[in-house]
């Protein structure tokens, strides 16, 4: 066999197993985030499935936030009305987080059923609102903006 002629099939072997490991693995990360439900689920089809990386999306519990003394970590529940995850999170929390915000926390169920969060994202309000009347009595104030000219 030539060198070209092996070199030719090596690189076709490669890229084949490349292209392989690549369609395969669409299949798991095809979902941007799961719901509790979802992880629940996948948990009872595969116990094995506690210790894998995922994202969750969810709903903050009204009144379950309690941070820690030090500010650099936090406990929460997450639900999505039908299934509720104790979250533990250590890091620093977005300006928008807070009861009732909807969340995307990233990482691991750990065997106690505590969502270990090593990331955590809290979607901002969609909607917009007229500024306060105080405002618009403020000398400097223009219409379409939400606060007064510096």
């Amino acid at each position: 066999m030539k060198a070209r002629t092996k070199f030719l099939f090596g690189g076709l072997l490669v890229l084949g197993t490349a292209g392989y490991l690549m369609a395969s693995s669409v299949e798991d990360t095809a979902t941007y985030y799961l719901t509790p439900t979802e992880l629940a689920g996948k948990v009872a089809e595969n116990p094995r499935f506690r210790g894998k990386g995922v994202k969750v999306g969810a709903r903050v519990v009204s009144g379950t936030i309690v941070r820690d003394p030090s500010g650099r970590s936090l406990t929460f529940r997450m639900t999505d009305g039908a299934q509720t995850y104790a979250v533990q999170y250590r890091g620093v929390t977005p300006d928008t987080f807070t009861d009732g915000v909807d969340v995307v926390v990233e990482g691991r169920l750990d065997r106690d059923g505590t969502f270990q969060a090593t990331t955590l994202l809290a979607k901002c309000a969609s909607r917009y609102e007229n500024a306060p009347e105080q405002y618009r009595q403020t000398p400097g104030y223009r219409q379409g903006t939400s606060a007064p000219r510096a």
